[in-house]
Parts: structure tokens; sequence; C-alpha cells
């Protein structure tokens, strides 16, 4: 019996080692091998942390870009009317509009015969942008790129004045544009 349990646990000892000397063998791997692997390693860690930087500057960006409209919005809406001329004793009016900045650049925009459309990019769609911002009453990100959310906000101001809903923007729309913000 004792000859028995000796050779069981010479068994025993002898697959453990087996297995031992398996996993350390499959495990091997030659040192070019190991350098890679610790290579990428890095690497993918590297790429973890500046995506995670991109992620965090993205953020920022859109902050700015936030606080640049408001600040936009807010020196529109503030526009102090001019003083009122007198002449011959009359007083005569002079409108200052609320949104003459605006009205401005998209006046320069007909002159110019600017055609606005999906992927446009520029400060021409900004302008475009900072007026639907203003028509919708929304402060959406003004990014200059004229993309599917865009096209989708003109075609709604397209449609409420009652023009073809294309979501491109040219003269007849500028100008309607104009006509919107002058009666405001």
């Amino acid at each position: 019996m004792e000859n028995f349990k000796f050779t069981l646990f010479s068994i025993f000892i002898l697959t453990l080692l087996g297995f031992s000397g398996y996993w350390a063998f499959s495990t091997i791997e030659s040192g070019s091998t190991h350098v890679d692997n610790q290579k990428q390693k890095k690497l993918e860690q590297t790429n973890e942390d500046l995506t995670k930087e991109l992620t965090q500057l993205k953020k920022e960006i859109s902050l700015l870009n936030e606080e640049q409209l408001h600040k936009e919005q807010e020196a529109l809406s503030n526009t102090i009317p001019e003083p009122t001329p007198v002449v011959n004793n009359t007083p005569t009016k002079t409108t200052v509009l609320k949104y003459q900045s605006l009205i401005d650049e998209l006046q320069k925009l007909v002159n110019g015969k600017v055609f606005l459309k999906n992927k446009s990019q520029g400060p021409s769609v900004g302008t475009v942008q900072n007026f639907l911002n203003i028509y919708n009453n929304t402060s959406l990100k003004v990014d200059n790129d004229y993309g599917a959310s865009t096209v989708t906000a003109v075609k709604g101001f397209q449609k409420a004045q009652g023009l073809t809903q294309d979501g491109e923007v040219g003269p007849g729309t500028f100008q309607k544009m104009i006509n919107w913000l002058k009666s405001k």
C-alpha cells in the first residue's frame, strides 16, 4: 500500500511538473516579441491619453464657441439707438435696428451673390447659423460648416417664409432673412 501511495504521489507530481513546464514553454516569448508587445502597450496608452485630451479640447472649444455666440447675441441685443437728429427744429428719426450688424453681413452676401449649400464652409455659413439661432431662438454651435442640421433649419425658415424648401441659401433667402430681422 505504501508503494502504491508513493507511485500515485509521484504521478501527481510529474503531471504537475509537466503542466508547469508546458505552461512555461508556451508562454515564453522572444526578446523582440517582448519589446514589441511593450511598445504596443505604450502606444495604446498614449493613444488613450490623446483621445481623452482631444475630447477635453473639443469640450473647451465648444464652450468657447458658445461663449462667443452669447457675446455676439448680447452685443446684437444691446445695440443702443442713436440720438434723434434735428433738422430745421424738427426731430427726424434715425432707426438703428437691433440686429443691424447681422443685417449688414447678410446684405454683403446678397451683394456678393453668395450661394451656400450642404458642405459649404466659412464665415458666410457662420452668418447664416447666427441668423438661424436668432430666428429659432436657439444657441446651437456656430461651426461655419453647412451640415445636415443647418440644411434642416434653413428648410424650416424657407417653409415659414413661403420659399422653395431646398435647404440652400441664395440671394432670395438672404433677402427674406434681412426682411425678417428688420421686422424685429
